[in-house]
């Protein structure tokens, strides 16, 4: 029986289908391009994952960044011509700001290490992201396989996803998804605060607040070999997820986030009150005073949370002022003018 590593090998070597030429002759060939592989015991895949993207992209730079793994995936890696390198602080949030931070070149691509992403594919993005200059090519999962996209996940990604769309706008089918390819501008400006897999929502969102250009393409997704197992947990991570949403919307959305809760707060300040000015308007007594004081300290709670959302707004608008300012410092390649 083939083992699922020694599979995955012969298959990257026999990859010759024109979606998978190697860079030279190719529009972008010339390119700095350096593929960002986070790893947590990812042992059973990981030399698969270098090998494949060593096929699709021959002239690129792999850079494996292990984070505490137990298992032998950084040897392995290292073994496959992986550049390796560490990663202390736990959680992908936090490997991938590393990567971020220390990998220089001019287009990136970021593919999770355990072989199920189709890195034949990864040409056709970083093509899409040159010709009609991009900052941000998803790919978007598509997999018959039931085992390899579970319904639970298909559930999850798609409710976070329309959440996010409907406070951010929608530009992009799924937002979760760990494959993606970047110029230089979005990684440079990515602030990366995240520590684990909310990673994924912080970039999404961080595109769409500066307007970056940005595209899905369709991916194929494969199943976990045997003996691999997801660091994905459903409903931990999905309220994670959630949460962070939660404190983007706060951060990026504060007026929409105050006022909300002030008209709440207001809606509640009158259904409490006007029992009591009926009361008041039918005998001249006040003889619930306790919820009359309750309502004018909620409406004036509400009033200062409006305030809040005003300020805040305001705040919000320098810092995207910022950010945009350093988006626009890195530059684009010289003599770059997109594919024709």
């Amino acid at each position: 029986m083939t083992t699922p590593t020694t599979w995955t090998l012969a298959r990257a070597s026999q990859t010759n289908d024109a979606d998978a030429l190697p860079l030279a002759g190719s529009p972008i060939a010339g390119y700095g391009v350096a593929v960002l592989v986070p790893c947590y015991n990812e042992a059973r895949t990981i030399a698969g994952v270098v090998a494949e993207f060593r096929a699709a992209l021959p002239e690129a730079e792999i850079y494996v960044y292990d984070n505490n793994s137990s298992d032998d995936t950084a040897k392995l890696a290292a073994a496959a011509g992986a550049v390796v390198r560490h990663e202390p602080l736990q959680g992908k949030g936090q490997v991938v700001r590393r990567m971020f931070s220390d990998v220089e070149a001019e287009l990136y691509v970021l593919v999770d290490g355990d072989l199920t992403y189709e890195a034949a594919a990864a040409p056709r993005m970083i093509e899409r992201l040159l010709r009609d200059n991009l900052d941000l090519v998803n790919g978007v999962r598509v997999s018959e396989v039931a085992e390899a996209y579970r319904p639970g996940h298909r559930f999850g990604n798609w409710l976070l996803t329309s959440l996010v769309a409907w406070m951010f706008g929608r530009r992009t089918c799924d937002m979760l998804t760990g494959y993606r390819v970047f110029s230089r501008r979005f990684v440079k400006s990515f602030p990366a605060l995240t520590s684990g897999f909310e990673i994924e929502t912080e970039i999404t969102v961080h595109a769409l607040e500066l307007r970056m250009l940005m595209a899905d393409m369709e991916t194929e997704y494969r199943g976990r070999p045997e003996g691999s197992q997801s660091k994905l947990s459903t409903f931990r991570d999905g309220f994670r997820i959630l949460r962070t949403i939660g404190i983007l919307v706060k951060e990026e959305r504060p007026l929409t986030f105050f006022g909300s809760v002030a008209l709440v707060l207001a809606t509640t300040a009158i259904a409490i009150f006007v029992p009591v000015l009926l009361e008041y308007l039918d005998s001249g007594l006040v003889p619930r005073f306790p919820t009359a004081i309750l309502a004018v300290a909620l409406m004036l709670t509400a009033m200062l949370s409006l305030t809040s959302g005003l300020v805040l707004s305001t705040v919000t608008l320098g810092r995207r002022e910022v950010k945009r300012l350093i988006y626009l410092q890195q530059g684009r390649r010289k003599g770059f003018d997109g594919l024709r």
